[in-house]
Order: C-alpha cells, then structure tokens, then sequence
C-alpha cells in the first residue's frame, strides 16, 4: 500500500510539473491518450480473465474499464480533434456510458452476493445515485 501511495504522490508530482513546463493541453492529451489505451487493454484482459472463469468480478471489471476508457477516449478525441461539430451534444457518448454502468451494475450484483444477500436490492445503490445526480443537476 506504501508502494501504491507513493506513486499516487510521484504521478501527481509529474503531471503537476508537465502542467507548469509544457502546459495543460499537452499533459491532457498526452494523459488522455494513454489512460484511454490502457483502460481498452485493462478491459481486454479482464474479459481474458472471465473467459477463463478465474475471479467472479472479471465481467464487471472488464466493463468497467472498457467503459472508462471509452468515456475518456470520446473525450479525448474531441479534444484531439479540436471539439467537431458531429461530436457536440452527441448521443454516441451514451453508449459508452452504458457500458460503465454495466460494469456498476455488475460490481454491485456482486458486492451484494458477497455479503451472502439475495435479490435486487444491490439495485439500490444505483438508483440512489442516480437520483442524488438527478437531484443535484435540476437544483443547481
């Protein structure tokens, strides 16, 4: 954990000082771009690991990451691609999201099987969030 720690400070430190020596843009997209590339291969090997059977969260994981890196990388790409016009309020993005809340969804399924519960009250979580997010976006 010390380990983990210290790369959290050392990273931010970097990016900190990429920020301040080459500006935002340039630690953004370079960020972006790799975080996205690892997040799709992250993914890929979790749905290595499902097919295999060997941990019970390798489908949720594996949709959680895919959909992180696909959120970021839509995200990325219009930046990259100096905000087009096709991508601005564009409905694509939520088939990205999609595949994230699947991965919520399935992490949650999960969770709640761990604690030895049955049923879909693991639906819980996630309809509070998304009510809580509802709430915050029409209040402010």
């Amino acid at each position: 954990m010390k380990q983990a720690f210290a790369l959290a400070v050392i990273l931010i430190l970097v990016l900190q000082a990429g920020y301040k020596v080459a500006g935002y843009q340039v630690v953004y997209q370079i960020g972006y771009g790799a975080i996205t590339m690892m997040c799709m291969m992250i993914s890929a090997t979790f749905l290595w690991l499902y097919v295999q059977r060997a941990t019970p969260l390798a489908l949720g994981m594996a949709y959680s990451w895919s959909g992180a890196g696909l959120v970021m990388g839509w995200w990325w790409l219009y930046a990259v691609l100096d905000h087009p016009l096709w991508a601005v309020d564009s409905p694509i993005l939520f088939n990205f999201l999609s595949f994230y809340f699947v991965g919520a969804v399935l992490h949650f399924s999960v969770i709640h099987r761990s604690f030895g519960w049955h049923g879909a009250a693991f639906l819980l979580p996630i309809l509070g969030a998304v009510t809580l997010s509802a709430a915050i976006y029409f209040v402010l």
